[in-house]
């Protein structure tokens, strides 16, 4: 059986990639950063202790980046630096240029993990994998907008086609700014092979119509919670088919899959989630995929 692979979002979760909050973070200046104010380091490891308590009570393996003072505040949202194939590990190129140093901590960890770089994605390429969801293990869709840009995706179509995935793009809204983070995966999270959570405002109308003919069912969340969690109501982390993880405080939302027949599982985020725009998904780097 192979130790790495994540070509999908929803399977159950058995090895995961995670890096503890530091005082990088805690010290950020949050204007720099495009915080929602100071960090308590204190808060910042409460919450990120409670997520993987949650992550390793499902049967995945947390192993961890190591913790170094290397000036990278973002680094604890390790899903974005890199892909994890069937086949291999995609280094990619932040699109926010304080974070591009992270795709060498990320090819660090895969060579001691042994998993091996499939390619990488390369400037003037920019891909954020926040922008990258799994709609099937045949089908990549992804967002194009300030963190992912075409020359990114059409890179990310070369390595993925020979392996037989089709790469799908969809526009982004500018939203709240090219500083603010907006990624795919900011207003939709897949629950199970058929059944997403979705922000439905700000869904690319063709996006949406292409889940409709795939047969999901399509729970939109409360607007109002979504405005009051800066976006991360919608962030959930499944921990297998639905069973997921989120953010607690928005019972709406919470609820809303529960009567679809989700498990769900919270954890206070204010510190290390909302105020740095990044939830569960966020948080952990898939590469395994039962």
């Amino acid at each position: 059986m192979s130790e790495y692979g994540a070509q999908n979002m929803v399977t159950p979760l058995t090895r995961v990639m995670m890096h503890r909050p530091g005082t990088d973070m805690a010290n950020a200046d949050p204007a720099v950063w495009n915080y929602g104010g100071s960090l308590d380091a204190a808060t910042l490891g409460r919450q990120h202790d409670a997520l993987t308590k949650i992550v390793e009570a499902a049967g995945a393996q947390v192993e961890w980046l190591p913790q170094e003072r290397d000036g990278l505040a973002d680094a604890v949202f390790t899903h974005d630096p890199s892909l994890v194939t069937r086949h291999g590990a995609i280094l990619l190129n932040m699109g926010k240029p304080l974070r591009q140093a992270e795709r060498i901590c990320h090819s660090a960890y895969y060579d001691q993990a042994k998993v091996p770089l499939l390619g990488e994605v390369t400037s003037p390429g920019t891909a954020e994998a926040g922008d990258c969801l799994w709609l099937d293990d045949a089908t990549l869709a992804v967002g194009r907008g300030f963190r992912t840009n075409q020359a990114g995706i059409d890179q990310l179509s070369a390595l993925l086609e020979p392996l037989g995935v089709s790469v799908l793009a969809f526009d982004l809204p500018v939203y709240k700014g090219e500083h603010a983070c907006l990624h795919l995966m900011s207003i939709i999270s897949l629950l199970s092979e058929d059944l997403a959570l979705i922000y439905q405002p700000l869904m690319p109308a063709s996006f949406y119509q292409l889940l409709q003919e795939r047969g999901f069912e399509l729970l939109a969340a409360p607007e109002e919670e979504f405005e009051a969690s800066n976006g991360l109501n919608l962030n959930v982390l499944a921990l297998a088919p639905r069973h997921g993880v989120m953010i607690s405080g928005f019972p709406g939302t919470q609820s809303l899959m529960e009567a679809a027949g989700c498990r769900i599982e919270t954890f206070d985020g204010a510190e290390l989630c909302i105020k740095c725009e990044g939830g569960p998904t966020c948080l952990t780097r898939p590469v395994l995929r039962a």
